[in-house]
């Protein structure tokens, strides 16, 4: 069974950072170009940070500077590192697993961020 578990999200104050995690299980991780996504209230869903199977980094514009994204095949995990956090991350963040060759993926159930003091 293909599965995205993620976690570490929470309440954090402006300024201050949390790490992600979102742990694979039922695929072949090193296989996946893995992203993380987040999601506004009542927005679509917006593409933050992906790294590819070679350890390729991209990142939105909005959090170039701020957040790292890393894996480790090893432990089939894939981390998103966010530093100096605003008001404006709160967000639930999603975890996504994409094949290139299929053009298929999966997602994880999503984990709360809230920046508030």
């Amino acid at each position: 069974q293909v599965q995205l578990v993620e976690s570490g999200g929470g309440l954090v104050q402006p300024g201050g950072s949390l790490r992600l995690s979102c742990t694979a299980s039922g695929f072949t991780f090193s296989s996946y170009d893995m992203r993380w996504y987040r999601q506004f209230s009542g927005m679509e869903r917006e593409l933050v940070a992906r790294i590819s199977t070679g350890s390729i980094t991209n990142y939105a514009d909005s959090v170039k500077g701020r957040f790292t994204i890393t894996r480790d095949n090893a432990r089939n995990t894939v981390y998103l590192q966010m530093s100096s956090l605003k008001p404006d991350d709160t967000a639930v963040y999603y975890c996504y697993a994409y094949l290139i060759s299929t053009d298929n993926g999966t997602w994880g159930q999503g984990t709360q961020v809230t920046v508030s003091s």
